[in-house]
């Protein structure tokens, strides 16, 4: 008999401007219905909530795979993190050019091979002996990542404020859990406008970008890169679940705590063991959904609650 999961996204924090709201708001919406449409076929979470992130990495409103940014040699650079809560096992790798779904590679990571990490060069090695299929510089290069990048130099700009540089697009995340208490945590990103060739973020470090465990619950991450890793925004938003703080508060805490201590913006979306949703950010806006019901709830900006029929 199928039952609902619990399917939480986000399509990035940060300044995004309004006009690109919508986009977002459309590349969600076919997300969370791509993800309940492989539940209902696979019953699995995992699968799931990699189907939902790769949507979104197919997508150009959202700063992973197709849409990433660019670095200061006007290269894209992708970074991806998979993890679950039964055994907490993970998949992380960065570095990684000219494939259309990092999330997919580091699932590969997760489950071909001992290790947790790989990187740049050895990671495209890998997914080669994966057979994964090699799109090109012009798929993944959007107007939008090219206008981003003229425009950050141009500025004299560092890339210190928000993840999504000034690309109007951000980081994606999936988290989920089933019936039966299974977590999963899911999330890839092209980086910040500008980084500097090789920089890694937040993203596909355990404990900041996302965490899992079953016992406590799932986190995904977005915003200013380099200021969640060194908080670990991720774990300390575990700590909260651990210690029986509501998610919506954890999350929102912990993102203000961030800012107020080390600067920079960022957001999260976590799901506590007990199946409590928490949705939270200190930057301007960050891009949210979840299935409720048969109901997409979502939102952007601060208050904003939308919701719509499956």
């Amino acid at each position: 008999m199928f039952k609902e999961p619990i399917i939480v996204i986000h399509g990035g924090a940060g300044n995004i401007p309004d006009n690109r709201d919508q986009p977002k708001f459309d590349g969600m919406l076919t997300a969370i219905r791509k993800a309940h449409s492989v539940y209902t076929d696979t019953l699995s979470i995992i699968d799931t909530c990699q189907a939902a992130v790769e949507s979104m990495e197919d997508n150009e409103a959202f700063n992973a795979g197709r849409g990433s940014v660019l670095n200061l040699k006007g290269e894209i650079e992708m970074e991806a993190l998979i993890m679950e809560g039964k055994n907490m096992n993970a998949g992380s790798v960065t570095g990684v050019r000219n494939i259309a779904h990092p999330i997919a590679l580091a699932r590969k990571v997760m489950d071909n091979t001992p290790h947790v990490f790989l990187m740049g060069q050895s990671a495209n090695e890998f997914a080669t002996k994966m057979k994964f299929e090699t799109v090109s510089d012009d798929y993944l290069m959007t107007d939008a990542a090219k206008i981003a990048l003229e425009n950050f130099l141009k500025m004299g700009g560092s890339p210190v404020t928000t993840e999504i540089g000034h690309g109007g697009v951000g980081t994606v995340g999936a988290i989920g859990m089933n019936v039966d208490g299974h977590m999963i945590s899911c999330t890839s990103t092209g980086g910040i406008t500008g980084k500097m060739a090789g920089r890694v973020g937040d993203t596909p470090v355990p404990g900041a970008g996302g965490y899992c465990d079953n016992a406590v619950g799932t986190v995904s991450t977005t915003g200013h890169g380099d200021s969640i890793m060194r908080y670990c925004l991720a774990q300390r938003i575990m700590t909260n679940l651990e210690q029986g703080v509501e998610p919506n508060l954890a999350v929102q805490n912990e993102c203000e705590k961030l800012s107020t201590r080390i600067g920079g913006s960022a957001g999260a979306i976590a799901i506590s063991k007990e199946g409590t949703i928490g949705i939270g950010f200190s930057s301007e806006k960050m891009a949210w959904a979840y299935l409720e019901k048969g109901m997409i709830h979502y939102g952007i900006k601060k208050g904003q609650h939308f919701t719509i029929g499956l």
